[in-house]
């Protein structure tokens, strides 16, 4: 598969196993509210067009959260250059979906992935643990289970 491209059944697999991964981490909120860093939020982590005053059904809640999490296995498909297991590309979409495709494209992680060092990729997850400067107890959790995920089926001890 060239890069950028994703066949459609894997796609479909890609989604439905983050979407149940990202919504435990994100809860689902049905009114708009102001995250850690005063980000306008509502539903599961949906900010780009969250406004206060909002009110969103469970259903439409979960259409934005399969929508936002479809553009973020985009842009993992995008930027990653390597063949990955299904864990490692929920691990990313989910990263992709807090962090956004910037910060993803600029990463060491994304870097030392390309380059073949997976474990050391799948390590940089746990220094994303910041809102506004300050760590936060729960990206410090989500973090690590991201990176479970990513080191799914690695020996740690060496470099993939």
């Amino acid at each position: 598969m060239s890069k950028g491209k994703i066949a459609g059944a894997l796609f479909a697999v890609l989604l439905a196993a983050s979407t149940p991964f990202v919504a435990g981490w994100e809860g689902t909120e049905n009114k708009a509210y102001k995250d850690a860093v005063g980000v306008t939020t509502i539903c599961s982590g949906h900010t780009a067009t969250a406004e206060m005053g909002q009110v969103k059904t469970d259903a439409e809640c979960e259409a934005l959260l399969r929508q936002d999490l479809s553009k973020a296995i985009m842009v993992v498909a995008l930027h990653v250059d390597v063949e990955m297991p299904v864990e490692r590309w929920v691990a990313l979409a989910s990263f992709v979906f807090n962090v956004g495709e910037g910060n993803f494209a600029r990463s060491t992680l994304l870097k030392k992935l390309n380059a073949g060092d997976t474990v050391g990729a799948c390590n940089e997850l746990l220094r994303w643990n910041k809102a506004g400067g300050v760590v936060l107890k729960g990206l410090v959790k989500r973090r690590e289970a991201e990176r479970q995920l990513c080191l799914r089926g690695l020996d740690e001890t060496r470099p993939q």
